[in-house]
């Protein structure tokens, strides 16, 4: 029971850490997301500027109208066509960090999804320990039977009467639970395995260079779909996670629970 509650502890610890990881590549995958959106406009009113003056050249109040209300919207200092690109190219840069680091966070939440399902499926209650408990529940019954004879017979009972007591509560334990939790942490971890990794591949893909020069209409599309997938699996990752921490701790309430009792019935018959 003891090496089941530790085992436990540590399985809380590392679900609570891709927890943590996850919700991070989710926070950082809908930064990235407000960056490319701002990447996308600026490149479209910059396209706006290039046809609407094709062939002229505007004044310096056109071109500040024209920008006014871009910068009302982003609160940014774009005047020109050289600023809007200077943007441009940091936001790009910015993009593509914010990318690697929701691939890493993913591939890390991934990891402590793939050691929590391992953690959970061997932290079980084995035969033999069910079998132990059985066997003391039946052996307090047959205690409690002597005793009614004891007594009938005038022998002290005290010690014995005080053993049945202490031991008594075996009867009232479900250790099935803590073999539930331990299914539900690991279901949990596995689906948390399986939409981390998918969520590591599509944010690796998303990011390449490949994907991100991609220029024409359903390059653009499939860039946005990829990051949008992205998102989503990392939510999904964080609350399977999630709830795999809840399982975990809540396994830990039913082994104490069974240790309690272990505990005051060993005590007694020392």
């Amino acid at each position: 029971l003891h090496d089941l509650k530790v085992m436990a502890g540590i399985n809380t610890a590392v679900t609570s850490v891709g927890t943590g990881l996850g919700t991070g590549a989710a926070v950082v995958g809908f930064v990235k997301q407000s960056t490319d959106n701002e990447i996308e406009e600026l490149l479209k009113r910059m396209q706006e500027l290039s046809d609407k003056y094709q062939g002229a050249n505007p004044t310096d109040a056109q071109k500040n109208a024209f920008w006014s209300e871009f910068n009302n919207t982003y609160k940014t200092a774009i005047t020109d066509a050289e600023t809007a690109q200077s943007r441009i190219d940091n936001l790009t840069k910015k993009s593509k960090n914010l990318g690697n680091w929701r691939t890493g966070l993913m591939a890390g939440t991934t990891a402590t999804s793939i050691a929590g399902a391992a953690i959970a499926g061997t932290n079980k209650v084995d035969a033999d320990l069910d079998i132990q408990i059985k066997n003391c529940i039946s052996a307090v019954k047959n205690l409690r039977n002597s005793i009614m004879q004891a007594r009938m017979d005038g022998i002290d009972i005290t010690e014995a009467q005080s053993i049945a007591d202490a031991c008594d509560d075996y009867a009232t334990v479900d250790i099935s639970k803590i073999n539930k939790r331990a299914t539900g942490a690991m279901v949990s971890s596995t689906v948390g395995a399986a939409t981390g990794l998918a969520g590591t591949i599509t944010s690796g893909v998303a990011n390449t260079n490949k994907t991100r020069d991609d220029d024409s209409d359903a390059g653009k599309k499939r860039e946005k779909d990829l990051n949008t997938a992205s998102n989503v699996l990392a939510l999904g990752t964080t609350a399977a996670s999630a709830t795999a921490t809840v399982f975990n701790a809540t396994q830990i309430a039913a082994i104490k629970r069974v240790a309690s009792v272990a505990a005051q019935c060993t005590e007694v018959l020392k």
